[in-house]
């Protein structure tokens, strides 16, 4: 049962607006909002560019969630300033006609020309997830300023920032993005099938991987990018396996750095020792198997694959970059250790697996902690920031308690 609404019983009408819906933890944060707001009271509509890659896509799934999705051809990751033109008119043009009260944008591009639109559009209600911020220190220095210009003139005209982790927030003050009053932090929430998986055999999954029954398992799910530092993680890995031999790493995912990274295990001579399985649908029963995970980043929001492994029970060894540190408390649930620093990366990854007992210890601990990273929380505080801003802009009160 829900409040009554109060007003007008037309639903409020919400466009979503992301780049890519590559498989990443922006896209999914997102296809998660945008399927499980309350139908009786938003009427949802998500649009993307048509862009995939390596990584895989969501657009099948965003599809078989019965989100209303529309392809804008026009809306590509890289700076196009014919075609960028081109998606803001088209993106100006489906608001104005599609009389949307909440226009909702993720991910840098779509973030800056969305909100453009929105505004032209005189939409009463505007606002931005900042899944992480598309400027950092490794970047060029005069496209980082412009980066960090185009955010702050698109916070000027937003009414709410969202990011997923308060260190993100503190990083877009300290360059003057947006007031602290603009941003709440949501964490971006985990399904339960994310994390939990169907009954299935371990030692026959290992079998299949190659992967004998007594070794020790580090893994790791992510994007090959440069953002996820994966020759830190195997300069660690390294070490690890000249350390302990028998230990194995597994190397979940896809990207644009697959190529170097595959030549890089041969070039160490362990092909037999870490292994590189490329997009798999298997993510939840592969986790199981790890006894550590590990995500050697070099910047990131709050990457959602961390609350993953620790609702699977597993203890976490990240970097401390931005968020990472509100999941993982160190000493507690996993390891926090210096980004670009293979050194200290191996030494938390060797005391794991020396002490058995702290793999457990730290694994209870992780799946205490995962339950705040939902996504039926998720979803319901971004329903309440929608009812607080319907209210404050078009005078609307939606709904306001589930029972």
């Amino acid at each position: 049962m829900k409040e009554g609404v109060i007003g007008s019983n037309r639903k409020v009408k919400v466009l979503h607006v992301i780049t890519r819906l590559i498989l990443g933890g922006a896209q999914q944060n997102t296809m998660i909002t945008a399927s499980r707001l309350d139908s009786q009271l938003f009427d949802v509509t998500l649009v993307s560019g048509p862009q995939t890659g390596p990584e895989g896509t969501i657009f099948g799934e965003v599809q078989r969630r019965g989100v209303r999705l529309r392809i804008m051809k026009e809306l590509v990751r890289e700076i196009n300033p014919l075609k960028d033109l081109q998606a803001l008119a088209r993106l100006y043009w489906l608001i104005r006609t599609g009389g949307f009260d909440i226009v909702h944008t993720h991910s840098s591009k779509a973030g800056i020309l969305g909100r453009l639109a929105a505004w032209l559009a005189r939409v009463p209600v505007i606002v931005h997830t900042v899944h992480g911020w598309g400027f950092h220190d490794q970047m060029w220095a005069p496209q980082r300023w412009l980066f960090i210009r185009l955010e702050r003139w698109a916070a000027s005209i937003s009414d709410k920032l969202i990011v997923v982790s308060d260190v993100t927030k503190d990083k877009g003050l300290r360059e003057k993005i947006g007031t602290p009053k603009q941003f709440v932090t949501i964490y971006s929430g985990i399904e339960p099938k994310e994390s939990n998986c169907p009954a299935f055999d371990p030692a026959k999954k290992r079998r299949e991987l190659g992967i004998p029954p007594d070794s020790p398992l580090i893994g790791t799910v992510g994007r090959l990018s440069p953002q996820k530092a994966p020759d830190d993680l195997l300069a660690a890995a390294r070490k690890v396996i000249h350390a302990i031999p028998e230990a194995k790493f597994l190397i979940v995912g896809d990207g644009p750095l697959r190529k170097q990274v595959e030549q890089s295990i041969r070039a160490m001579g362990f092909c037999e020792s870490i292994l590189l399985t490329g997009i798999r649908d298997d993510v939840p029963e592969l986790m199981t198997l790890f006894d550590v995970f590990v995500l050697a980043s070099r910047w990131e929001g709050l990457p959602r694959v961390i609350p993953q492994a620790m609702a699977a029970g597993k203890p976490v060894v990240c970097t401390n970059v931005d968020g990472n540190s509100e999941a993982v408390t160190d000493g507690v649930n996993g390891f926090v250790v210096p980004p670009r620093d293979p050194e200290a990366l191996c030494n938390a990854i060797l005391t794991l697996l020396r002490n058995p007992s702290l793999i457990k210890t730290m694994g209870l601990e992780g799946r205490k902690r995962a339950a705040i990273f939902c996504a039926s929380v998720m979803v319901e505080a971004i329903e309440v920031l929608y009812q607080t801003l319907c209210f404050e802009k078009l005078g609307r009160v939606v709904a306001w308690r589930r029972s």
